[in-house]
């Protein structure tokens, strides 16, 4: 997420970091160069404008001039500014006194509508509410087809209509049966255009009518940069959006349409897409953007994403085995290394961590081949080997080679990499002599950075 935009402007805050004393020509020379990152990264001329009038402002006080380290105060006003930009808080659903809470949503054809629309009500469920979706894009029958595809994997009901029918009657049809069998949440999946056309916007009108949804979500594609920012003025203008989910944001987004929206059309971006699984849905947090952008990292995400994804049982299991008797195995390792894969892409999770950002971790190392690589070459081992890795002398090193089809060298290597764990966990032990750490910590040295 904001990959580009993130190192560039690290860069581009890097100098001003660096140096112990700070004269307003240094300030605006250093401001120069943000303006210049956030135009490249198709950020709206007049919102560039105005946030980097906000960030002069405070970064030319006194307080700042005259700071034991003005650099770091300067990073912490575009921090603060950078938020404000996503908005003054995080923004949430709102919902209706009433059930069923009726949430539209809305986007063009390809904007992952569909797909987002199951992400929430996974989220919702997890959240205690208990959703139900309705399929209204009848025009295409691989979108009904795709939601109800979508609602099995998800645990959740899909009402859907007739192909070809009355997409205002079936949207009419599913809030009836949501009062019916008491569900409280119901989410709308409409229809999309390759482009905003007038028959589109009449029929989603019709919809809003017939409904009344306390919700209007707009799902716009981060990678189309400023033309989302179009789109959601066309949206807004004729439907009164009251929100945005951006979505492909794990993708190769510069960052623009994210930044632009709210100050252009004044609504917020209320969740961000951050990956294809079904769990791959955040709260759209200004603080922690901001911070991610910044490659401050986001810790409560990634907590979240591990709440949300990983096996508690399991993990507490491991964590009790771990710092009870001290013998870590490899096939806990095996096991931890899953629970992590679960939370997704690992270069995604590196972001997450406060710093992690800088550091020069080659591509190749967080590589998800390499996972399975991993997970070849103890699932090639016999269950005793891998409760008893002493074992593996180098005859049978030859064999589990032959068995994974991977080196021997690569497996001296993970088996260098265990022994460190092993190390690792019982100095753990040690320290803490309980608690529920185990997991993670035994999770994220099973991916492979070293060679």
């Amino acid at each position: 997420m904001f990959d580009e935009l993130s190192g560039k402007l690290d860069g581009a805050l890097k100098k001003l970091r660096q140096r112990g004393v700070l004269n307003e020509a240094m300030i605006k020379e250093g401001l120069r160069e943000v303006r210049r990152v956030l135009l490249e990264a198709d950020v709206n001329f007049q919102v560039t404008r105005d946030f980097l009038g906000r960030v002069q402002e405070k970064a030319l006080g006194e307080a700042v001039l005259k700071a034991v380290s003005p650099g770091q105060q300067i990073v912490k006003i575009v921090h603060d500014e950078l938020a404000f930009l996503f908005g003054d808080a995080p923004t949430t659903l709102v919902l209706s006194k009433k059930p069923p809470t009726v949430i539209l949503m809305v986007g063009l054809q390809g904007s992952g509508k569909t797909t987002s629309a199951a992400k929430l009500a996974r989220r919702l469920g997890r959240e205690g509410h208990t959703p139900i979706l309705a399929a209204c894009d009848l025009q295409r029958p691989a979108a009904i087809e795709q939601l109800q595809t979508l609602g099995k994997q998800i645990g959740a009901p899909v009402f859907a209509g007739d192909f070809q029918g009355d997409p205002v009657a079936a949207a009419l049809a599913a809030k009836e049966k949501a009062v019916a069998d008491g569900h409280s949440v119901l989410i709308v999946d409409t229809a999309g255009r390759l482009q905003i056309d007038a028959p589109l916007m009449e029929e989603l009108t019709r919809i809003r009518e017939a409904v009344g949804p306390t919700e209007i979500l707009l799902v716009a594609d981060a990678m189309t940069g400023q033309e989302a920012v179009k789109i959601a003025q066309g949206f807004d203008e004729a439907l009164g959006i009251t929100g945005v989910i951006m979505t492909k944001m794990d993708g190769d987004a510069r960052g623009g349409a994210a930044l632009s929206i709210r100050g252009v059309i004044g609504k917020p971006i209320k969740f961000v897409g951050v990956g294809e699984g079904v769990d791959a849905l955040d709260v759209a947090d200004p603080e922690r953007l901001a911070g991610r952008i910044l490659q401050m990292g986001d810790v409560v995400g990634l907590v979240e994403r591990a709440q949300a994804t990983m096996d508690m049982d399991e993990q507490e299991k491991l964590s009790k085995k771990v710092l009870g008797s001290g013998r870590f195995t490899l096939e806990d390792f095996l096991g931890a290394m899953r629970q992590v894969q679960k939370m997704g892409p690992l270069d995604q999770l590196m972001k997450l961590i406060p710093g992690a950002g800088r550091l020069k971790i080659p591509a190749a190392n967080m590589d998800p081949k390499r996972m399975k690589h991993v997970e070849a070459i103890i699932l090639s081992m016999t269950p005793q080997e891998r409760r008893q890795p002493e074992l593996l002398n180098g005859s049978r090193r030859i064999r589990i080679a032959k068995g994974s089809g991977r080196p021997v060298a690569e497996i001296n290597r993970l088996m260098k990499q265990f022994k460190e764990m092993q190390k690792f966990m019982k100095q753990m032990k040690g320290m803490m002599g309980g608690g529920g750490m185990a997991g993670m910590g035994g999770g994220f040295p099973g991916m492979p950075f070293g060679r």
